[in-house]
């Protein structure tokens, strides 16, 4: 279910639209200087991103379109997005700017990681230690590297309000991509906490999850997550497993669990990673653990082999 928050502590103009865990929260900002939308949800949710967006803007212009990083939950309804609203500016992280430019599914991780993103097209790039113009507000762009390398983090210092993306929610943060590839990226989640403590922000729009002002307790409990997965590798290795199977069953709502079988051992990622983790095991026996798993945490039942959200 979709929220629509407007915190009495956010700047005129600004709604966040709370989407969940399959999609994004989206960010609408609106302004006698423009309008503009900060990330764009999953795409099968895109259908519904224009339509809130629509219903925010009151047939207004949507201006501009930016996306935090290029995860498929964050620029799934890019595509959408420009065909509904013909002329709109759209800016990304520099990053995997090429692969945009030049759509690669591959690298821009969509099919290794058994994920869906229709092609769209670019305009700009959001440097980090560069402002960008969104409605009436000046926004600074900020690295925020660790859960996506490319990731940026935007900060409007008048009413220090920060829109984290997945590298700081209220109780944690997103899988650490990079960290699974064998590179040393909890070391930038860390230095992307630092980034964001001394930015000091007063309220929190965070990519998934609801808004929040306790700033201080999110960074303490983001740094002990970060320090588990530090001491245990492991750890987070087989909670990435989880999340990718997870995103999977989001996504499909309803699915027979021998074709979560097939899906596991047919996409690259997941392949990859239950190699490094589920050794001994096969794929049949690896997932049904992991759905137990999240039978148990309460984020999935089954029932007759049919598992479902």
């Amino acid at each position: 279910m979709t929220m629509r928050v407007t915190p009495p502590a956010l700047p005129s103009g600004v709604t966040v639209l709370e989407r969940g865990w399959l999609s994004s929260n989206c960010i609408v900002v609106q302004g006698a200087r423009g309008n503009a939308v900060i990330d764009s949800g999953y795409c099968s949710h895109a259908a519904q991103t224009v339509a809130l967006i629509e219903d925010c803007l009151q047939g207004r212009a949507l201006d501009v379109l930016v996306n935090t990083h290029l995860h498929s939950d964050h620029c799934g309804g890019n595509a959408a997005l420009q065909s509904a609203y013909p002329g709109l500016r759209t800016v990304i992280p520099p990053g995997l700017a090429r692969h945009v430019r030049h759509w690669n599914p591959d690298a821009l991780s969509y099919t290794p990681s058994g994920q869906t993103c229709p092609p769209f097209v670019m305009d700009d790039v959001l440097q980090p230690g560069s402002d960008i113009q969104l409605g009436d507000l000046t926004w600074q762009v900020h690295a925020a590297p660790g859960h996506d390398t490319h990731s940026v983090v935007l900060f409007e210092p008048e009413s220090r309000v920060l829109a984290s993306a997945d590298a700081l929610w209220e109780h944690g943060f997103g899988v650490v991509f990079a960290a699974l590839d064998g590179l040393d990226a909890f070391d930038e989640v860390a230095t992307t906490l630092d980034t964001i403590e001394a930015l000091q922000p007063a309220m929190v729009i965070p990519g998934h999850g609801p808004v929040f002002t306790d700033v201080a307790k999110a960074l303490a409990v983001a740094r002990a997550r970060l320090n588990g997965f530090v001491a245990k590798p492991a750890k987070h290795l087989h909670h990435a497993v989880k999340v990718l199977l997870k995103f999977r069953l989001l996504e499909m709502q309803r699915v027979e669990q021998a074709e979560l079988v097939r899906w596991a051992q047919s996409t690259p990622y997941f392949v990859s990673l239950f190699g490094q983790h589920f050794a001994g095991l096969d794929y049949a026996q690896g997932v049904e653990r992991l759905v137990q798993e999240l039978v148990v945490a309460g984020a999935a039942t089954v029932r007759d082999g049919w598992v479902s959200n």
